[in-house]
């Protein structure tokens, strides 16, 4: 990227001025939860792209389906170019019932070239308790190719990793935490200001004869009592709490990222009154080699000489002062508007939170 770009993001939006924001986006309810499910399979029918002799767990898998199917095998006498081992992976989503289908992912795990084309067997599905819940079968996009011949070839994407859309059947139901009379919200980004917000909100929307049915453990944790109108049908009272809108607070960054030269930041950032001068020192240094070379039929001798040119290039200092109030918004500004990479801006935010003039979190990535 060039270095006389910069991308500064002001965060206006809903989330930045505290606009009203739904509980649903905000937190979310304790054990209601998505889960990973991890399986080995393999993918067959690909036109010679797949697992080399060199790797063997593919061979003995492949015995091993045989077997189960009354075909018996040597994994030594077994030479397929058309099978290759895979992991399969899918998320499983809560109170996911069996019978409904999932996508899964299918990647490469030996030396396979490419799995365009080919077919997952009937691949299980563990979850971390080593259980099966669900089985993938089906073909695989890859949505990348491979193409060429003779030494030279092209490829897009990856080819090695793909997808199978629909591709897993739920076989059982994921342990999740069936609605009762208590529930717990997690708020995704813990602050204390919202989860007092939610709280409030609740207790003013349910509440009970000056009784409060929310009460935030800490900053993370909001426990809910459903009310007892709510008890039969808990779901529903998920459904209006979720519904309910609060102001969330979110506190100051400003996130740096060194790579590309790229600053977010929020406009409402401020800086303390300050003076900044900043002016860059370039020193360049080139080496040229000259050669001497003798008149023929003298006895001088050719020599190499090196010549070394040096030159220092400072630019004039760039000076910015900023008064009380001042945003970070503004200061990107300034800095813009005197000409100032984004190099140069991202320096002068890292020493602005070295003296502690910025009032917010300098995150660098």
């Amino acid at each position: 990227m060039s270095c006389r770009t910069i991308i500064a993001l002001a965060l206006v939006g809903a989330s930045a001025l505290g606009a009203p924001t739904k509980i649903r986006d905000l937190a979310s309810l304790e054990g209601v939860r998505d889960n990973q499910l991890l399986g080995y399979g393999l993918v067959v029918g690909l036109n010679g792209t797949g697992d080399k002799v060199t790797t063997v767990f593919p061979a003995q898998t492949l015995t091993n389906l045989l077997s189960r199917m009354g075909v018996t095998v040597q994994p030594s006498a077994i030479q397929v170019k058309n099978t290759a081992a895979v992991i399969v992976t899918a998320t499983l989503p809560p109170f996911g019932q069996p019978g409904a289908r999932l996508d899964v992912t299918v990647a490469a795990v030996g030396d396979a070239s490419n799995l365009q084309g080919g077919l997952l067997v009937m691949t299980p599905l563990k979850g971390p308790d080593n259980q099966v819940y669900a089985v993938a079968q089906g073909s695989v996009v890859t949505g990348g190719f491979v193409a060429g011949a003779r030494g030279g070839t092209k490829t897009v994407n990856h080819p090695t990793a793909g997808r199978i859309p629909n591709g897993a059947i739920i076989e059982r139901v994921a342990p999740s935490v069936e609605p009762r009379e208590r529930l717990c919200l997690q708020l995704r980004n813990p602050d204390y200001a919202t989860a007092a917000r939610i709280t409030r909100a609740i207790d003013e929307r349910f509440g009970e004869k000056q009784a409060g049915v929310a009460h935030a453990d800490n900053s993370g944790l909001i426990a809910v009592e459903v009310p007892t109108n709510f008890r039969s049908h808990p779901v529903d009272f998920i459904a209006a709490l979720q519904e309910l809108s609060v102001d969330a607070d979110h506190a100051a960054r400003v996130v740096v990222n060194e790579r590309t030269g790229t600053v977010v930041m929020g406009r409402d950032v401020t800086i303390s009154p300050v003076t900044i001068l900043h002016g860059p020192l370039t020193v360049e240094i080139q080496t040229t080699e000259t050669v001497s070379q003798p008149l023929p039929m003298s006895k001088g001798e050719t020599v190499v000489a090196p010549q070394t040119r040096i030159a220092a290039k400072q630019e004039p200092v760039k000076n910015v002062s900023l008064k009380a109030g001042a945003t970070v918004d503004e200061l990107v500004r300034a800095l813009v508007a005197t000409g100032s990479t984004p190099r140069d801006i991202i320096a002068v935010l890292q020493a602005l939170k070295a003296v502690g003039a910025i009032e917010a979190e300098l995150e660098i990535i």
